[in-house]
């Protein structure tokens, strides 16, 4: 009866035992694994320096002008209703203001988005750089 799980047939056993050499590379794989160094997802941001004298209060942004479209589609420019041809001469007259003051565009939640896209459209030919959306907080919806 043979105890190597061969041929009993008296002739001595030709075939190479493995088991070692599992055995290193089981040992050579737990090696690699330790001295990998742990992956770190980072990203390198080179933040400002902070001014120690920083600007006065009213060169920060002095002029800050709000577009308003109102339930009735109607543009509000800084609270005055205008047309769209008034707001073409507005906006041309605000880029040569130096520094160019802000535009911030807030349709109410019942204008439609016909009216905003148009005056956005009329906001884009401008080429006013400085431009933003306020008032976004407004339709936020909680728990969904």
């Amino acid at each position: 009866m043979a105890m190597s799980g061969g041929r009993d047939d008296g002739n001595p056993m030709m075939d190479m035992n493995t088991t070692p050499l599992i055995d290193v590379m089981l040992v050579l794989l737990i090696m690699f694994i330790i001295t990998i160094p742990v992956a770190t997802h980072s990203v390198d941001i080179d933040l400002p320096v902070p001014n120690p004298n920083p600007p006065p209060a009213d060169q920060i942004d002095p002029i800050r002008n709000k577009i308003v479209i109102d339930e009735q589609d109607q543009v509000l420019w800084n609270g005055t209703p205008i047309s769209d041809g008034e707001l073409v001469r507005n906006l041309e007259a605000t880029r040569g203001i130096q520094p160019e003051p802000e535009l911030q565009f807030e349709p109410v939640g019942g204008a439609s988005y016909d009216r905003s896209l148009r005056v956005l459209d009329i906001i884009k030919a401008s080429g006013v750089t400085k431009f933003g959306f306020v008032g976004n907080e407004q339709y936020r919806t909680f728990g969904t």
